[in-house]
């Protein structure tokens, strides 16, 4: 009975994770970005957090995964283009602009899509995880929301460019350690310490900062040793 009641806790967590991303795309119809941007990051906590209960409990079902990624549709597709439209309806151009939000979504499912029939992505990552992409959406309309709403077209430009970089072919590493070897886990260590770096200067604007600083590593890293890109 046990045993039975175990094997559903990562589903369980990965429901809390689709219930939060809820409430992210209804604070993000309304407005409320900094809230929808809270709950965008709790969902990623459950995100993260139904993956490492699974490799725990060794907990694996072919349901856990479709319901993972139907998850992250909602809490990092639609809730960052939720909040990505309620900007541009309040710009000048906002009759039909705003629509192009909705890219947002549509590339994430795309990308999750290709990551769960990928199979060089075990231990690495082809194009950008769509809880950054999430994360990215949500520190930079929390922090550049008037910038945005004045320039629309930046916006816009970003959308475009994160939704390329979704289903892109450009290889970034994973943050999953199994050790804390630093010869092993150097990049991954040398990311972490931008990361404070960026939080200690920038506090709770550092997020957009942090996935920025993020694609940029992985791409540095590409063009020094392109030979660790995954290969099919």
């Amino acid at each position: 009975m046990k045993k039975k009641v175990m094997k559903h806790i990562p589903n369980f967590i990965t429901s809390l994770n689709l219930f939060v991303g809820c409430i992210a795309v209804y604070l993000g119809f309304q407005g409320n970005y900094g809230w929808a941007f809270f709950f965008i990051l709790l969902a990623a906590v459950f995100d993260f957090l139904d993956g490492f209960a699974a490799r725990l409990l060794k907990a694996y079902s072919a349901i856990g995964k479709e319901l993972d990624s139907l998850a992250d549709v909602v809490s990092f597709g639609l809730a960052p283009g939720a909040m990505a439209f309620s900007v541009l309806q309040q710009t000048e151009l906002h009759y039909i602009l705003p629509f192009a939000a909705f890219l947002i979504p549509v590339f994430s499912a795309l990308r999750l899509a290709k990551f769960n029939v990928d199979e060089r992505q075990t231990t690495s990552f082809l194009g950008l995880p769509v809880p950054a992409n999430a994360i990215f959406w949500g520190g930079a309309i929390y922090t550049f929301y008037d910038f945005f709403v004045f320039q629309p077209w930046v916006l816009c430009a970003l959308i475009l460019l994160f939704c390329a970089l979704l289903v892109s072919e450009i290889p970034m590493f994973s943050l999953k350690m199994s050790g804390f070897s630093w010869k092993k886990y150097k990049t991954q260590y040398i990311f972490i310490l931008g990361c404070v770096a960026l939080l200690v200067s920038l506090w709770d604007n550092a997020f957009a900062p942090i996935i920025a600083w993020y694609i940029f590593y992985s791409v540095l890293i590409y063009i020094i040793y392109p030979k660790k890109a995954p290969t099919k």
